[in-house]
């Protein structure tokens, strides 16, 4: 296992062009590029990425979901196409800066009936999540469906009935969102078990609110052991809102409080 930060937690405080070259300067080794506009969407953005990132490792992209994901999903078939087009942008961007790894929300459950799952129709999902998976499979892209409250995984049980459907689906366990759903995260990383391809990683303080690692009172530990336990070996990635926290040079003592736990249970990554 190897510690990264999201440019995610950066959002509002630099740009992704000026956040790579903080990682790189602060001795980040890799990260995931949160992808924030139409305009970041494509080969020119990726490569310009690319030439300021440095020795930074990029293992995913993340795009705002809103903007084309739920359309991905639509039975218009203009509506879709458009949407297949700003997807295959983002994976431009992806293959620009070697990121192997996509990760996706989906739906946007709105309404309170389709946030229940009462009304979902896996055979459909199955369908729309087979087709997009190879459309990434394609362009050397895999992939990853994230447990997110308000999206397509927001709720144990999700992600079992499509990867049977989709063998190629992998999963991303967030465990910020897995709080925020009121669910156990352990629900969510013994459903994706060898399937996790990563983990958005965050802590909480004693009043609740999101903190990162080493500054709350989440057992990190034991993440790290049920993780091994089902045999992960990806990247953990910081994912916090960027309040969270006052000086950027704290994601870099985050990120060695993590790595000196993973090197205390035998799971770094030289």
């Amino acid at each position: 296992m190897q510690v990264g930060v999201s440019t995610a937690s950066l959002f509002m405080r630099k740009n992704n062009e000026d956040a790579l070259p903080l990682f790189n300067t602060l001795g980040v080794k890799t990260a995931e590029v949160f992808l924030t506009s139409f305009s970041e969407y494509g080969t020119k953005f990726g490569e310009f990425l690319a030439q300021r990132k440095g020795n930074v490792h990029i293992n995913s992209v993340h795009a705002l979901n809103t903007e084309f994901e739920p359309q991905l999903f639509s039975a218009h078939t203009r509506v879709r196409d458009d949407a297949y087009f700003w997807a295959g942008k983002v994976l431009e961007t992806a293959n620009a800066l070697g990121a192997k790894y996509y990760t996706f929300h989906g739906l946007s459950r709105v309404k309170r009936a389709s946030r229940s799952g009462a009304n979902d129709d896996f055979a459909w999902l199955g369908e729309g999540f087979a087709r997009l998976t190879e459309f990434c499979k394609n362009r050397d892209v895999t992939l990853c469906l994230e447990n997110v409250e308000w999206s397509t995984y927001n709720r144990p049980g999700v992600f079992e009935k499509i990867s049977k459907q989709v063998p190629d689906l992998k999963g991303v366990l967030d465990i910020k969102q897995a709080r925020i759903s009121e669910y156990p995260y352990e629900f969510y990383l013994d459903e994706m078990a060898e399937k996790i391809a990563y983990v958005h990683l965050s802590d909480i303080d004693e009043n609740g609110r999101i903190c990162l690692p080493g500054k709350g009172i989440f057992d990190l530990e034991t993440l790290i052991k049920r993780l091994k336990d089902v045999d992960f070996d990806g990247n953990l990635l910081l994912e916090v809102y960027n309040q969270n926290y006052k000086e950027e040079q704290e994601l870099k003592l985050a990120c060695d409080y993590v790595n000196e736990l993973l090197d205390k249970n035998n799971c770094l990554s030289k």
